[in-house]
């Protein structure tokens, strides 16, 4: 049976105005740097249209000054609205019962009263959905309270939030209520009531979404009865036919309409990134029709989880929204100041587009994107201009306010800092990223890569894994890489984000906390800037060439929409597949060469490398760029995608000269935009080591750098350096010379000579702006590279180095002298026919990037499976200490000593 109370009613606060900025007037009369926003808007005989921003993703929540430029940028570019939910404000969901310390008051207060100053309107959201006894009249007077002291700090605007929660009832409700619903819309009435039916109330269904409902949205018992029993004027949120939908049609609007009679305010998660650390979308709003907004009663979007990330977002959804000039209801209209020929300018772009004519001719997402990445461009020249620092949410509390309380007045360089090298043991193990994670299993890849997704059932996740907050730079050096398992899609979406949902992860408070004797301080505030935290410097160190137009239209390609990438990642896809599945065309060992093919793969080779030389200075120009908040939110991601390009650059450049016909690539059966980690994700699919996610996960430096290394294909010309490398390594720590200048070559020889003589195929070099300073060798299989040793090494080392006397006490020098001269034991069978391919890699000292020793692995190894290798082996003297961390670092594990190793040296295996 539905419980019905009576309407309860609190007076308004005297003295209070509206935050609404419904009408012009509002917003001429709010004080404070109040801007020509370029639009107007018509109130009468219309409701409001409710349009901005919800910070409503799970991870570290913006600060207060990130949140008054979004209020600026807001009031600018004619949004109106703002939507308080941030899931790590455990007060408003985890812990909503409890009342705002002193601390927090004020905070929340100072940010209400912002947005007061720029016209927008904010809006509270809680979600006590968790845990909350509906029946329990208790429970109803704490959320009452609750919102009380919000309604204390001026906030007028409130959302009730029921998303992503068990839809079980308790045994208490059950006697009260007929159904989940009426539970949630008997107590949504009362607050709402309560509240004195404020002008904007949100409320989130459970069934948030056509792929929530049960049996679907037309016949969900669920969505008639909100629609029935819910109050007229509370408006319900929607987030489309899906919880991240690539379309939201005009019949699924209309439909739904009809369900819960009225309509809809969408709460927009095509920018949401926050259920792939590896994701950001910089596309544009899309897949929306103008024709939407006499439909609507709102849009919301729920951005990237980076502040500086989302101008792209928050623009196009400004320019969409402004952009219905002749709709049934004309709620906006443009003044004298607005550009008029806007129609125009749609039109004669999409009649030059390759792309498929827009059918909304009233707003065209590339002219909106251009539009927002031109004017994003002068941002990144000018430094940044307000606080930005995100901090960790630590500290007392303080004692909370109660409703009766009286209102309290709320009074980057670009530098190349040393890292960790990754074979050096003498410092402690360094966590370079801020986003560790555990990179999901992987399907298998596709041979033909698709650049607009077809439509499908699923989420453009298959696993959502914790976003990480990002580790100070003062603790990286005492930090372990912690990773956090994934959890499946069914159990957490964009709008389920809470910690608590991760039941393998730690709690809140232990993830924030690791003292026991601390308390939690909910609720993030700027007095905890003070700490010492790493702020990106103003400017770079020296001028690079300045970021241009076409490097953010290629970054907002790179990282464009859930469902599908820019046309110039599509062309990039498209054309590695090509030259992956034509390799054998160039291959060494190709009997008919076809000029013609040859010429035709070499020369899209070229241009496939072109593209990716493009990518890696956009972010050289990019990591020099004067805005170095904006970089601090981007290097991440652009560090990822540099990392994995230059990598499959250096595997092109391996097919085109060094492959065999024999090359073989694996396929895979399922859509790729259902795969995990965008376009980085994509290319480490289209790579033979796929399944090697920690080759792939190079986390970037705790500070930028513009330092670059080139990995390629080695050349004979090479030998040299290579030999260099390698003594200057192997004499590392030595105190004496254990070559002599007479015997120079005596450790290449020994080490690497074989490799580079008689399986050049398999080997690259490592290049930075002074020359080779690393190197990665390897054999397919080493059984026959032994007897071509035999035959065609051995007896040229055993004429060059005499055979030292074994009867007096050798030094290091004649004991590799004898080991040509001497019969090595071969491996056993059981051993090779898992580890069929031997291996060397080294880098020089002076390379302290971490990530570029697991590039070289990752294309040596890629050009050994390439050619049907199963596993990878290398031989580490038990006293070298540098290369056993080294090769552990690389993925390489002390395979189980069998009958037949040998006794002075350590074997270490990887599969493949």
């Amino acid at each position: 049976m539905v419980q019905k109370d009576k309407p309860l009613e609190t007076p308004q606060l005297a003295g209070e105005q509206s935050p609404s900025p419904v009408s012009g007037e509002a917003r001429e009369e709010a004080p404070g740097p109040v801007e020509e926003s370029g639009i107007g808007v018509e109130t009468t005989g219309h409701r409001k249209f409710i349009c901005g921003v919800v910070e409503g993703f799970y991870g570290r929540p913006w600060t207060m000054e990130q949140r008054k430029e979004l209020f600026r940028r807001q009031q600018k570019w004619g949004l109106s609205t703002y939507l308080y939910a941030p899931k790590d404000d455990y007060k408003h969901r985890m812990f909503w019962r409890e009342l705002y310390s002193v601390e927090e008051a004020e905070q929340l207060m100072t940010l209400i009263g912002a947005a007061k100053e720029y016209g927008i309107e904010f809006i509270y959201a809680i979600s006590p959905g968790l845990d909350i006894t509906f029946s329990n009249q208790k429970e109803v007077s704490a959320l009452k309270r609750k919102l009380d002291q919000v309604t204390h700090f001026g906030c007028k605007s409130f959302a009730l939030l029921f998303d992503d929660i068990d839809q079980n009832m308790c045994p208490a409700d059950k006697e009260v209520f007929s159904s989940f619903a009426h539970a949630q819309v008997s107590i949504t009435n009362e607050i709402y009531q309560y509240l004195g039916e404020p002008e904007t109330f949100l409320f989130c269904p459970t069934e948030y979404c056509g792929t929530f409902c049960f049996p679907n949205a037309a016949q969900s018992p669920y969505l008639h009865t909100v629609g029935e029993k819910l109050l007229p004027s509370i408006e319900v949120l929607w987030t489309g036919p899906k919880v991240v939908s690539k379309d939201i049609s005009v019949d699924s609007i209309e439909e739904v309409s009809k369900i819960l009679r009225r309509a809809p305010v969408i709460w927009d998660n095509i920018h949401a990134n926050d259920y792939d650390p590896k994701r950001l979308f910089l596309g544009p709003y899309k897949g929306r029709s103008t024709e939407l907004i006499p439909r609507l009663k709102g849009v919301l979007t729920n951005p990237n989880c980076e502040f500086e990330s989302n101008f792209v977002a928050i623009h196009t959804l400004a320019t969409w929204y402004k952009s219905n000039m002749n709709g049934v209801r004309k709620d906006v209209v443009m003044t004298d100041g607005e550009d008029s020929t806007v129609s125009i300018q749609i039109k004669l772009e999409n009649e030059g587009s390759d792309e498929e004519l827009e059918t909304d001719m009233l707003y065209s997402p590339q002219l909106a994107l251009k539009l927002a990445l031109t004017e994003w461009l002068v941002d990144f020249v000018e430094p940044h201009q307000y606080d930005s620092r995100q901090v960790a949410q630590s500290g007392d509390k303080s004692a909370a306010i109660d409703v009766a309380a009286p209102s309290l007045c709320s009074s980057t360089t670009v530098t190349t800092v040393f890292q960790q090298p990754i074979m050096s043991p003498a410092m402690p193990p360094l966590c370079l990223d801020p986003l560790s994670h555990t990179m999901a299993k992987i399907p298998q890849e596709e041979e033909e890569v698709e650049g607009e997704k077809k439509d499908s059932d699923e989420e453009p996740m298959e696993m959502v894994v914790e976003k990480l907050d990002e580790l100070e730079p003062e603790a990286e050096a005492d930090s372990e890489e912690k990773q956090v398992g994934p959890v499946s899609a069914e159990d957490l979406k964009p709008m389920d984000t809470d910690k608590e949902s991760l039941t393998e992860s730690k709690s809140p408070e232990e993830s924030i906390q690791e003292d026991p004797g601390s308390d939690i301080a909910p609720m993030q505030t700027d007095d905890l800037l003070k700490q010492d935290l790493f702020v990106p410097d103003e400017e770079p160190p020296f001028k690079a060439e300045p970021l241009t137009l076409d490097d953010l239209s290629l970054l907002a390609e790179l990282f464009y929409l859930p469902y599908e990438h820019g046309p110039k990642a599509i062309q990039m896809l498209k054309e590695f597949n090509w030259l992956r599945a034509n390799s054998s065309v160039v291959s060494v060992n190709c009997k008919r060469k076809e000029t013609e093919k040859v010429e035709e793969w070499q020369s899209r080779a070229e241009k496939f490398e072109e593209m990716c030389c493009s990518v890696i200075q956009m972010f050289t120009r990019l990591s020099n760029s004067a805005n170095r908040t904006i970089l601090y939110d981007l290097y991440t991601y652009i560090w990822d995608i540099k990392s994995i390009i230059s990598m499959v650059k250096s595997f092109v450049q391996w097919l085109g000269c060094r492959s065999q016909s024999s090359a073989q690539f694996l396929r895979g059966d399922q859509e790729p935009w259902a795969f995990r980690g965008g376009l980085a994700g994509e290319f480490q699919r289209l790579l033979p080591i796929e399944g090697a996610n920690d080759l792939f996960f190079q986390p970037p430096p705790s500070m930028p750098t513009s330092k670059m290394y080139s990995i390629r294909p080695y050349y004979p010309k090479d030998v040299t350096a290579i030999y260099k490398i390698c003594k200057e390594m192997y004499s590392e720590g030595m105190e004496d010379e254990p070559a002599s200048d007479e015997d120079s070559d005596l450790i290449g020889d020994r080490l690497v000579g074989g490799l580079l003589t008689l399986s050049s195929d398999y080997g690259f070099v490592l290049e930075d702006d002074e020359g080779i300073c690393g190197y990665a060798l390897g054999t397919v299989d080493v059984q026959p590279f032994v007897n071509k040793c035999k035959l065609n090494w051995i007896p040229f080392m055993k004429e060059k180095y005499v055979k030292p006397d074994c009867e007096k006490d050798l030094t290091d020098a004649e004991k590799m002298m004898l080991s040509f001269h001497e019969e090595e034991e071969g491996l056993p069978d059981s051993f090779l026919s898992n580890f069929p391919s031997l291996i060397k890699v080294d880098i020089h000292a002076k390379v302290t990037d971490p990530s570029v020793a697991k590039s070289m692995m990752g294309c040596l190894l890629s050009s050994l499976k390439a050619n049907g290798s199963l596993g990878a082996f290398c031989q580490v003297r038990q006293t070298d200490k540098r290369m056993l961390d080294f090769y552990s670092k690389l993925g390489c594990y002390e395979v189980a000593r069998m009958e037949g190793f040998p006794k002075d040296v350590i074997l270490m295996g990887r599969s493949l």
